[in-house]
């Protein structure tokens, strides 16, 4: 552990509260989490908090929040998330997401990226490569517990063990199964106008990505980059979905690489 002294806070932003760590110091760095919840209680998380200061907002829906009745889809927590860069008064934004979180941040890109420097997209989804009748993405909707483990880890064994969580933990996980649901279902997992979109970010992008992966596989990830001009993509040998939980010392020195 660093001195990185994590502290939430909280801002409410047309009328939805939004909680957010806040750690480090240096350089802004925005985390935008996916569907297994907040990052911040990974280790990696304390080493870039040596170099940067990490921002990390819930989503709403996740981590026992609730969901805002009026939210529908991707687009209110992307519109969300603009807001909160506006109302932290951030510039200079190094933009992480991952895998649902990725979706967000390349939304956020395409509308606006006069807060931002870089963008990094881990593992993200948002796009659809294939033809109307290809699974570009596993339906992690339709799958047994033993499927999503394959899906997602390089390794399964060293997966969580989803049947040793006491109640309030397997209320936690249902609530972000729903918010997931919310956020990514129709169309699944992707936004069929971004790739004619993409074009306009305008800030260095780095992909990152699990060469394990199932639910969305490298070679989606090598479609994801060419979509965005100047992008590059790095893939993390013995990672799934999640390299940042598999591989973080590899996964930090590409960030810092990257963005440091």
């Amino acid at each position: 552990m660093n001195d990185r002294s994590e502290t939430m806070h909280r801002v409410t932003l047309q009328g939805v509260e939004v909680p957010y760590a806040r750690m480090g110091s240096g350089q802004p760095m925005v985390l935008l989490h996916g569907g297994g919840g907040p990052v911040t209680r990974f280790p990696f998380v304390d080493e870039l908090a040596r170099r940067f200061e990490i921002i990390a907002p819930i989503h709403p829906g996740f981590a026992g929040t609730p969901i805002p009745e009026h939210f529908d889809d991707m687009q209110d927590l992307v519109y969300l998330h603009l807001d909160l860069l506006d109302a932290l008064d951030l510039h200079d934004v190094v933009l992480v997401g991952f895998s649902m979180g990725g979706w967000a941040a390349a939304e956020i890109a395409v509308m606006n990226c006069r807060r931002l420097s870089k963008l990094i997209l881990v593992d993200a989804v948002g796009i659809k490569p294939g033809g109307r009748e290809s699974r570009d993405i596993a339906d992690v909707f339709a799958v047994t517990l033993d499927e999503f483990k394959r899906l997602i880890w390089h390794d399964p064994a060293k997966a969580p063990d989803f049947a040793a969580m006491d109640e309030a933990q397997q209320a936690i996980f249902a609530g972000d199964r729903v918010a997931l649901g919310l956020y990514t279902w129709q169309p699944y997992m992707h936004n069929p106008k971004l790739p004619r979109r993409l074009h306009r970010v305008t800030v260095p992008t780095l992909l990152i990505w699990g060469e394990s992966d199932r639910l969305v596989t490298p070679e989606y990830g090598a479609a994801f980059r060419d979509m965005i001009p100047g992008a590059t993509l790095v893939t993390i040998p013995e990672a799934g979905h999640a390299p940042y939980m598999e591989q973080p010392a590899r996964f930090v020195e590409h960030v810092l690489s990257f963005a440091g």
